[in-house]
């Protein structure tokens, strides 16, 4: 028999109306059993979350906690509890704190002291606040128990209102509800509780994602009350550049609204009602200057997305009215020149109208999946256009500042939600060829007898690839060009000395061509030397531009994985070296040759001694942005092969 308390007793809690935070006690009894909990610094004996569902969709929760302090540190840790929200959208407040001791005795916290402040925010300052409750000094076998209350909800406001005034919590999508709850935990939890009543004439749809929990629906005083509860969480283990939790852990999905459809025409109508893409004669006019000459439509988009991408700064201050779903109108985002996702998205979407197209914004999420629970899952703003074919291409011009991609592949495999007039279901970015991310390194070397390495090589990107190698240019200062081609041979070797490079005429003009650097440069004592050999690496896989080589950082020590995994990009490697030997000398490595294909990658790659001249070649296909658990022997077997070409080369006389 599983050593669990049942989920009836939950059920009969929540029905016989006891507040569920003072029930904490038998949970601190199954903990003691539990053996698995001992080494853990604290126990969460019980989480819970009730919620009142008004016809508005406006939410009242109270968020309920009972933690056991079990050692010197869970008690430091937990000496301060905190909790944020937006004052736009909802507001929050310490409903009871009580410490129950090892001892006995039970010290109520005057919530009065609580401390309401800013919270801290970087790149975006939309006025978000925290609550904080120092609780004191703590000790093992203590018990905090405490409540807050909340009303509103959990994503962006439409406008700024006074703060007295309750409208703020009413959603914008007036009348839906929605809520995601992660089913996971950093302390291991005896129980996870989530019930939510809604009004009896709304239907709700619910799915519970990667993991199983006691769910039932039951009708309670005129209302439907939708209970789900979860015993005997373990801290999620995490894997080294694992999918995002929300993609990985235990989730509850729930919403009001029947169908992303639904959320996709709102969406739509929110902003056409609200102008958002009002034309302006002064951005109509720079419009125009864009496009003349611009025979094609692809011709005309790309012109218009590089110059918002490039012109339009991201700066995440309060603007006032249009905080959310609404995006700020033409005149205010042309005049400002700067913004949030949503900002740039909506001046590319004005724009693109302004020269014919028919453009509209869309809602993504950047990090994880969005499920097909119409729940909003989104942080990020991007756009579609209608091409002449009558379909939609998505365009992000905040991630995409220099970079020669209409829509950066750092962003495939993406969900996008388009508010068009039509309506639209879930949309998925597709997977973007490697070969549309290359990165090319052709060294031409020389190995004298004392050591010296002399010689060259060329660099050549495309895609991400591109925007990586080629960001010293585009964002740099011109008196760090040269320096930052030194810093890429000092990574080879401090001793490196570049003697000439050549980056074209114009780097900075990413969209002419793709970016070609060649170096000529000489390392004295590249090779270790010996009586008649010498020890050294291949040059083009010696630490050299590392930083657009992102899959060096995935361990791949690990065999297998539980989950999927995420590199930044799909990405083609393709690394040549050719390098003349000292007279008399021959290869002491036995020539190598491999091949193989797979879900995740592909490699080839060869090593050989012809006539006085060691021939490397590495070609290595990554094929994707998010894997799954299925792709990693494939991918690790290929990472591994690639990086074995990096070892020492003995050479013998």
């Amino acid at each position: 028999m599983r050593k669990q308390l049942s989920a009836t007793l939950a059920c009969f809690l929540f029905a016989s109306g006891v507040a569920c935070g003072q029930n904490w006690k038998p949970y601190e009894a199954a903990a003691a059993k539990k053996e698995a909990y001992a080494r853990f610094d604290c126990v969460v004996l019980l989480d819970s979350t009730l919620v009142s569902v008004q016809p508005t969709g406006q939410g009242t929760f109270s968020v309920s906690k009972a933690i056991k302090i079990q050692t010197s540190k869970g008690a430091v840790a937990h000496r301060v509890i905190k909790y944020d929200y937006d004052p736009l959208t909802a507001h929050a407040e310490f409903k009871r704190v009580t410490i129950h001791r090892a001892g006995g005795q039970v010290e109520d916290v005057d919530v009065k002291k609580a401390c309401d402040y800013a919270a801290p925010a970087r790149a975006i300052y939309w006025g978000a606040r925290q609550i904080m409750m120092e609780v004191g000094a703590l000790a093992p076998g203590d018990v905090v128990d405490y409540e807050i209350a909340k009303k509103g909800f959990t994503y962006a406001l439409l406008e700024a209102v006074p703060a007295e005034d309750e409208s703020r919590f009413i959603p914008p999508m007036r009348g839906h509800f929605y809520d995601i709850v992660p089913f996971w935990s950093s302390d291991p939890t005896v129980r996870k509780v989530y019930k939510v009543d809604i009004p009896m004439e709304k239907e709700m749809q619910f799915q519970f994602y990667q993991g199983e929990c006691t769910s039932s629906m039951r009708y309670e005083d005129g209302r439907k009350a939708y209970t789900f509860v979860m015993d005997h969480l373990m801290p999620f283990q995490r894997e080294p550049n694992m999918v995002d939790l929300f993609d990985a852990a235990p989730k509850l999905m729930m919403s009001s609204t029947p169908q992303w459809k639904d959320k996709s025409l709102w969406f739509n109508k929110v902003n056409e009602d609200y102008g958002s893409f009002a034309p302006l004669p002064e951005a109509q006019k720079k419009v125009d200057e864009l496009i003349k000459g611009k025979k094609t439509e692809m011709e005309k988009i790309a012109v218009l997305t590089h110059w918002v991408a490039d012109n339009i700064r991201y700066a995440g201050i309060s603007m006032g009215k249009g905080e959310g779903y609404t995006l700020h109108n033409t005149k205010m985002n042309y005049t400002d020149r700067c913004g949030v996702c949503k900002d740039i998205a909506g001046t590319l979407v004005s724009f693109l109208r302004m020269a014919g197209f028919e453009a509209y914004p869309a809602m993504t999420m950047a990090g994880s999946r969005v499920e097909s629970i119409p729940a909003d899952h989104f942080n990020h703003c991007v756009a579609v256009v209608k091409l002449a074919d009558g379909t939609y291409m998505p365009l992000d011009p905040t991630w995409v500042p220099f970079c020669r991609e209409l829509w950066s592949s750092a962003e495939q495999q993406q969900n996008y939600l388009p508010g068009v007039p039509e309506g639209s279901d879930l949309c998925l970015t597709p997977v973007s060829d490697p070969e549309n991310h290359y990165v090319r390194i052709q060294a031409d070397n020389r190995l004298d007898a004392d050591g010296t390495l002399r010689g060259t090589f060329t660099i050549r990107a495309e895609g991400q690839s591109d925007s990586n190698i080629r960001r010293i240019f585009t964002q740099g200062f011109q008196s760090q060009w040269r320096i930052t081609m030194e810093r890429q041979l000092l990574a080879v070797s401090p001793k490196a000395k570049l003697l000439s490079v050549d980056y074209g005429k114009n780097p900075k003009d990413y969209q002419a061509s793709p970016v070609r650097i060649t170096f000529r440069y000489e390392i004295p004592d590249y090779a270790m030397k010996g009586e008649k050999e010498m020890l050294f690496k291949p040059m083009v896989m010696n630490n050299l531009y590392n930083q657009v080589r992102s899959y060096l950082r995935i361990h791949t020590e690990t065999e297998e994985r539980a989950y999927g995994f995420k590199d930044a990009c799909s990405r083609l490697v393709e690394l040549d070296e050719t390098i003349q030997l000292p007279s008399g000398y021959v290869l002491a490595n036995e020539p190598k040759e491999d091949t193989m294909r797979g879900t995740g990658a592909d490699f080839e790659g060869s090593l050989s001694q012809k006539g006085n001249r060691v021939v490397l070649h590495n070609r290595l296909a990554l094929k994707k942005r998010v894997y799954e658990a299925a792709d990693w022997d494939s991918f690790r077997k290929a990472v591994e092969t690639h990086k074995s070409y990096g070892d020492y080369l003995v050479v013998k006389k």
